[in-house]
């Protein structure tokens, strides 16, 4: 079986989605004219409840120093499961605390108070050479504009974290390559990233965030840079690649559109999780049960 293996992608996309090897024009093209916006995937119990990434009672202050009174907490007790093979739009105003809840999540910030538990530990109390090798290993990311290293051919870019994870560079490439296929890049495996569209670019992004099938991948407003029709396109592949490799998905967007492809949204005000106001307004409770279920994982800390 081959490294990426189409046949074996799991349904969970957004309705009328069809595999990634396929024309894009199959999927929800958002923003056409005429063409339908993407129904949230159903959310099924969790794949693996040991995978899952609990945050309990995360707290972030910044700005503290020596006599200086705490300004207000960027995060103020934020409770929050996101279950093993989910995906999750984060929501929210600018300044709201939705990219510090990401930061913190993805164990690029350390807490003031509370944990981020992965796998059994808190990332929050691992050295700072075992976050990093946990951000290499286990967390996949994609940025806005890309982050792609502008001297390297979009091969090398997808197959960078492999290689300093210890991975030949022959191996590297063979598996890196696998990727282009699915995400419609095939012979754009030599270009470099000035050469590439920003939809190919940002498909380049998603394959190096997944090529060493990570844990979990955090987006950070990942068509934030992208017109909407390049957007649906960008998100179909996003999801669909996550899905196939059981890697969860936090997504942050601005972009109402973007998060009806994931299984759920949270909306973080004034640095805290409010439950999903379109989906109360449906009757779905998918955004209470999970605000919940982090309250639920935190009360035992809490009651030592």
């Amino acid at each position: 079986m081959s490294y990426y293996d189409p046949a074996r992608m799991p349904s969970g996309a957004p309705e009328g989605s069809g595999s990634p090897t396929v024309a894009i024009s199959v999927s929800p093209a958002v923003g056409v004219a005429g063409a339908p916006t993407p129904s949230r995937p159903s959310r099924a119990a969790s794949a693996d409840p040991a995978r899952d990434l609990v945050a309990r009672d995360l707290v972030m202050t910044y700005g503290r120093s020596a006599g200086a009174s705490a300004g207000p907490p960027a995060l103020g007790g934020v409770d929050l499961t996101i279950r093993a093979g989910e995906s999750l739009a984060v929501m929210g105003p600018s300044g709201s605390g939705k990219t510090t809840l990401l930061h913190v999540l993805a164990g690029i910030l350390r807490p003031t108070g509370g944990q981020v538990l992965w796998r059994g530990r808190d990332i929050a109390r691992m050295s700072d050479r075992e976050r990093t090798v946990l951000r290499r290993e286990d967390f996949g990311f994609v940025f806005q504009q890309g982050m792609l290293l502008p001297e390297l051919p979009a091969i090398e870019n997808v197959a960078l974290p492999l290689m300093l994870g210890g991975v030949r560079r022959s191996e590297a490439a063979a598996r890196a390559a696998t990727l282009f296929p699915p995400l419609g890049l095939s012979g754009l495996e030599k270009r470099r990233p000035g050469e590439l569209s920003g939809g190919q670019a940002q498909r380049v992004a998603i394959a190096r965030a997944l090529v060493a099938r990570p844990g979990v991948v955090f987006a950070d407003e990942p068509t934030g840079a992208l017109d909407q029709t390049t957007s649906a396109e960008v998100m179909h592949h996003l999801t669909q690649l996550a899905a196939h490799t059981g890697a969860s998905l936090v997504v942050v967007t601005h972009d109402e559109n973007v998060a009806r492809w994931c299984h759920g949204v949270v909306r973080v005000r004034d640095g805290r999780i409010a439950p999903d106001a379109d989906d109360a307004a449906h009757g779905d409770a998918q955004a209470e049960a999970r605000v919940a279920a982090g309250r639920a994982d935190a009360a035992p800390a809490a009651a030592r």
